[in-house]
């Protein structure tokens, strides 16, 4: 079937390509459009994700040197720098923007899994800020002489997609994107505790779903019932009370839980709040030592997505590069899984960024390539971004 296609057309057959038409069709992405089209624009995008693309000019430049196979990858015969400008300034966002979340909707039901340790669907909240050069991007004011954007996104901890993302101007603060969360009944949501407003923390409460949570440390507790804890654990204490305070007692008015924990490896004792009675206090622990995957998440696609240096100084150029970056991850989890590769999204995407313009069949790529030698490439690469 792969005989002889390059790796990156092998790629491309697993996004929904009538689907795609069908969300173009409903923005007219293709309105007055001849030769270089949306899913041309999305392919050349992709193309430029993949390969670390610092520049429009340097993704242009690429895709130049290899001229001769651009039908055959699918950027057509129109892909210019100025064609490529002028559609990521002027064709919506949105097309973009669904293709993501449906790709999302694709991940997360093919990489589903009940391995975790506790039970049920658990996600991570948190945004990421990019600087921008308010000179270039105006409408991004954030500060004096600076501009940048958030990304607000909630991390599904299980599957290792992201479920929902958001975008707004760095100005916008955290716990305003709580309320454009799509809360499940049931789910488990982990937040740091930039995110303490028992307004918002009640609103879970009461569509019964669960929450955990950092405390702040001026935080007034008045406890109603201690729990026996096992200190081997690392949990010093288990209680159950209210908060106390006039007008925070009126935001969250019913009983809340308050778990001590000390964390022998980092030496240091956190306070987490929960509105979960039932799971022991060792997995409350757990549940907020995971969130530090979305963490993890956010410095890896901007060392191996572009999301950082932008081909375009319109907030409509940046929102569809910030969901083409999205819309590629989701495609290699998807591609990882439904070629049983074995590997992680990170993994993946590290080998496939220097094959793409191979004729080897994907599979038999990963095969012929060490695990051990990616992983400790990849360690470094994270080691390295931490100075």
């Amino acid at each position: 079937m792969n005989q002889g296609k390059y790796v990156f057309a092998q790629l491309t057959e697993f996004l929904p390509e009538r689907v795609f038409d069908g969300m173009v069709e409903k923005f007219q992405g293709n309105r007055y459009v001849k030769h270089f089209t949306c899913w041309n624009q999305l392919l050349s995008m992709i193309f430029g994700q993949l390969t670390n693309r610092e520049s429009l000019r340097d993704l242009i430049i690429s895709l130049d040197a290899h001229s001769p196979k651009n039908y055959h990858l699918g950027f057509g015969k129109s892909v210019t720098r100025s064609n490529l400008a002028k559609a990521n300034e002027s064709r919506d966002y949105r097309i973009f923007e669904e293709l993501a979340y449906y790709l999302i909707d694709i991940a997360r039901r093919k990489l589903s899994n009940s391995d975790f340790e506790v039970k049920g669907k658990v996600y991570a909240f948190d945004s990421t800020t990019i600087d921008l050069c308010l000179s270039v991007f105006w409408w991004a004011k954030f500060r004096k002489a600076k501009g940048g954007i958030k990304v607000h996104t909630l991390y599904d901890i299980t599957t290792q997609i992201p479920a929902f993302v958001h975008i707004t101007e760095a100005t916008v603060h955290d716990v305003k994107a709580m309320d454009l969360i799509p809360y499940e009944s049931g789910a488990y949501y982990v937040f740091d505790r930039g995110y303490v407003d028992y307004e918002r923390l009640y609103r879970i409460t009461q569509i019964n779903s669960y929450f955990v949570i950092r405390s702040k440390k001026n935080m007034k507790f008045k406890c109603s019932e201690y729990k026996p804890v096992n200190a081997s654990t690392g949990v010093m204490s288990d209680q159950e009370g209210v908060i106390v305070g006039f007008y925070n007692s009126k935001k969250y008015p019913e009983k809340m839980r308050r778990v001590l924990y000390y964390d022998e490896e980092k030496d240091r004792t956190f306070i987490y709040l929960s509105n979960n009675f039932d799971l022991p206090p060792e997995q409350i622990a757990l549940l907020y030592k995971n969130r530090w995957q979305i963490e993890l998440f956010f410095k890896w696609i901007k060392q191996h997505l572009k999301i950082k240096s932008f081909w375009g100084t319109s907030e409509n150029a940046v929102r569809i590069q910030i969901y083409t970056a999205i819309i590629t991850y989701c495609l290699v989890a998807i591609v990882g899984h439904d070629l049983n590769l074995g590997r992680s999204t990170y993994e993946i995407l590290t080998v496939l960024g220097i094959s793409l313009l191979d004729k080897t069949p994907v599979k038999e790529l990963f095969s012929k390539i060490d695990n051990n030698d990616v992983k400790e490439q990849i360690y470094k690469q994270l080691s390295l971004s931490l100075f």
